[in-house]
């Protein structure tokens, strides 16, 4: 099995769970593939950020939607065109649980796998 962040960025973000202010939000789209087959999962795990130097990030507030799984292998137009469309399903993801990602404020610079 392959796993990797095809793309991933921290925003500044607002979002509660368990009691916990989330200020922080590592954005993902995670690739899978094994035995011939490809997955591509949109993914948000929001964490505390406490701080400028706070990236400890937190897996209890983490959301994620597949959005694509089928027979075959990696391709960068697709990647390209599920990176275009993250911003929308993360919001979606998001909303459905009362967060937000502030997208005008990276925290850090994106990084493509």
């Amino acid at each position: 099995m392959a796993t990797i962040n095809v793309y991933e960025c921290y925003y500044k973000a607002d979002f509660v769970a368990n009691g916990v202010q989330r200020n922080g939000a590592l954005v993902m789209l995670i690739s899978d593939s094994e035995n011939g087959m490809i997955r591509y999962e949109a993914a948000v795990s929001f964490f505390p950020h406490r701080s400028e130097d706070d990236f400890s990030v937190s897996y209890d507030a983490y959301l994620n939607k597949i959005l694509y799984e089928a027979k075959g292998r990696r391709s960068k137009k697709r990647e390209e065109q599920l990176i275009s469309e993250l911003r929308q399903h993360i919001d979606e993801l998001a909303n459905k649980e009362g967060g937000k990602v502030f997208w005008d404020h990276p925290l850090r610079e994106e990084r493509r796998g």
